[in-house]
């Protein structure tokens, strides 16, 4: 989905307490390329880029209730403890994070058609949230659960290294504007990020219908050592890879876009 609900947050402070190693090399890339010192820079005024607009929304009454009602059995609470998917779930298998699901529809609808995975979604839109569940109560699906929380710190701060077996990130917000690029999720950092926490043959799905953020994917790909490109296509909306066609997707062809998909392998160790 397009990021005006995107739930992911380049939060450098964050990183000032995960010192992982990975995590290390940003900061540290982040003050080199700034011509300062870490050390001189307070955390406290340390600026964060988002890559993502958090908005209000409007919940409808039923989604209010799902919120309520539905939250126990579907929301995990945003703890800063480290997850532990085989208590979460009650079993031992893949684990599939998907982040910004948006209203959460094509979520369920994998978690549907996959229930020998675990699912977990992460979104900043409490309307979304709301509606993924009365998605989730409705399909029956016992193998889902939501995070309403932003996805760059979940993966910093709750998620294990090498635990997740595919990060889904679909059509993210594309910044068109040459100014707000730098709030592009899809980054070197945030390819060091994901890989980290895929398993060995992890893999990242990544889809756009923007053009110009296709190139930018491209160029990001390329001259990154964290991933290997599995495949790449570029199509009408008759092409998606192992994913259910989206709204944002839906839009984007209405407007005559073309679609990007690609399948990054995380590169052995």
């Amino acid at each position: 989905m397009h990021a005006y609900s995107n739930c992911t947050e380049v939060c450098l402070a964050s990183l000032l307490y995960n010192p992982r190693p990975f995590e290390a090399r940003t900061l540290a890339r982040h003050f080199e390329s700034k011509a300062i010192c870490p050390m001189q820079a307070p955390s406290s005024k340390i600026r964060t880029i988002r890559s993502f607009v958090r908005r209000t929304g409007r919940l409808t009454p039923s989604q209010q209730k799902a919120l309520q009602e539905l939250w126990p059995l579907y929301g995990i609470e945003n703890s800063g403890e480290l997850l532990d998917f085989a208590a979460l779930f009650g079993r031992e298998s893949e684990v599939v994070l998907e982040i910004g699901f948006g209203n959460g529809e094509t979520l369920v609808e994998q978690a549907a058609a996959s229930p020998g995975k675990d699912f977990i979604g992460v979104e900043v839109h409490e309307p979304g949230v709301g509606h993924a569940m009365l998605k989730a109560r409705d399909a029956g699906v016992s193998n889902l659960k939501l995070i309403m929380h932003d996805a760059i710190e979940v993966l910093i701060e709750r998620v294990p290294a090498t635990s997740l077996a595919r990060v889904n990130l679909y059509f993210p917000d594309p910044w068109p504007k040459k100014r707000h690029h730098k709030r592009r999720i899809v980054q070197y950092d945030f390819l060091a990020l994901v890989t980290d926490r895929l398993r060995e043959q992890g893999v990242l799905n990544i889809a756009t219908d923007w053009a110009n953020y296709a190139e930018h994917i491209d160029t990001i790909i390329a001259e990154s050592d964290r991933v290997t490109r599995k495949e790449r296509r570029e199509h009408d909306g008759d092409q998606p890879f192992d994913r259910p066609r989206t709204k944002f997707e839906r839009r984007g062809l209405r407007k005559g876009h073309r679609i990007w998909d690609w399948s990054l392998a995380k590169t052995p160790a």
